[in-house]
């Protein structure tokens, strides 16, 4: 059972339910299964080692993830176009939280920040395409417009009562790990059975599924 997407090569937006959220975190976490490693270029301080310790299936994980900080739009622009000359082929993942936010600082011309913003998008879309990896970013504002005009897929990260839940065009979280098992939902079961009429037929596909002593049945809300 799949709760989190995987990060298929291209450039994807991915929308937080907050700044401190781990859904980005877990993304990376997810994607570098494969000993690839991957490039994070950061800004305000999102790139936080005991996020990704707790989520990485390994502790190998955070020796593949190379970090660099950005704590202007200068550097942050730097630092993204150095990236042409590091990811190729081999690359499993480019991170760049934030992007837009060291733009909005008054260190910079509001015209020139414009300039640099746009280039550093241009350039991440570039990457994602010349070298066929998956570039990971969140912005908000006119940053998040620049970046959906030229992303390849949109991710929406939203927080329910049971964990982080994705939405995409082509991934949906219908499903969620809770202690000794899953926490499934409807459109689980309606993947999985079919689409029924009303919650009565829908009860009695998850029964037939399960069988009516699964203890599933409670957490499917109920049945």
């Amino acid at each position: 059972m799949e709760h989190e997407p995987t990060l298929d090569p291209g450039l994807t937006l991915l929308a937080t339910p907050d700044a401190r959220s781990t859904a980005l975190h877990r993304l990376v976490a997810g994607t570098l299964t494969d000993g690839r490693p991957a490039y994070w270029v950061d800004a305000r301080n999102t790139a936080t080692t005991y996020a990704l310790a707790e989520l990485a299936p390994t502790d190998r994980l955070l020796d593949r993830v190379q970090v660099a900080r950005a704590f202007t739009a200068y550097q942050h622009h730097d630092l993204v176009r150095e990236l042409v000359g590091r990811v190729d082929g081999r690359t499993g993942l480019v991170v760049c939280p934030n992007l837009g936010s060291l733009y909005r600082d008054g260190d910079v011309p509001e015209r020139e920040a414009d300039d640099l913003r746009a280039a550093t998008v241009a350039v991440l879309a570039d990457l994602a395409d010349a070298c066929d990896v998956p570039v990971l970013v969140t912005a908000r504002g006119e940053a998040r417009e620049a970046v959906a005009a030229v992303a390849d897929r949109e991710l929406d990260c939203t927080r329910t009562d049971f964990g982080l839940r994705y939405e995409g065009e082509s991934f949906e979280t219908t499903v969620y790990p809770v202690d000794g098992g899953w926490q499934t939902t409807v459109p689980y079961w309606v993947d999985r059975c079919g689409a029924v009429a009303d919650r009565a037929a829908v009860d009695a596909v998850v029964t037939d599924a399960l069988g009516p002593d699964d203890p599933a049945l409670a957490a499917f809300g109920g049945v």
